[in-house]
């Protein structure tokens, strides 16, 4: 399902016209409305992964929308972990995609934690 505003004429609960908001997603200019989360103007801006897992660097972006899980974290000017799908939007907001390495595995022993191989 593509993203899609519906036309503010057809909204009976706001039938006034949005007012645009642009923000940056890695230096990608990306506009929405304001109200939007961050969330709602990336996947809007046909960007759908925004974030990458730790130990196989594959895509995450969107997954509850409603805060519980960790897959929209992104950096927002400047600070990190941010859930995308909790923040409004606010004009020249700059958005970075967020990828976290994994520790060292020697780094992990001498910490006391586990080693799985």
């Amino acid at each position: 399902m593509a993203p899609f505003l519906l036309p503010f004429g057809n909204d009976k609960i706001r039938p006034v016209p949005p007012t645009p908001v642009t923000i940056s997603l890695d230096g990608v200019p990306a506009t929405g409305v304001v109200g939007q989360s961050l969330a709602g103007v990336i996947l809007a801006s046909g960007t759908l992964g925004f974030r990458t897992t730790s130990a196989a660097g594959k895509p995450r972006g969107v997954f509850c929308g409603i805060g519980v899980c960790f897959d929209c974290l992104v950096e927002v000017n400047g600070q990190r972990d941010v859930r995308a799908c909790q923040r409004r939007a606010s004009a020249g907001d700059v958005v970075v995609s967020q990828h976290d390495e994994l520790p060292p595995v020697n780094e992990l022993v001498e910490n006391g934690e586990p080693h799985h191989d």
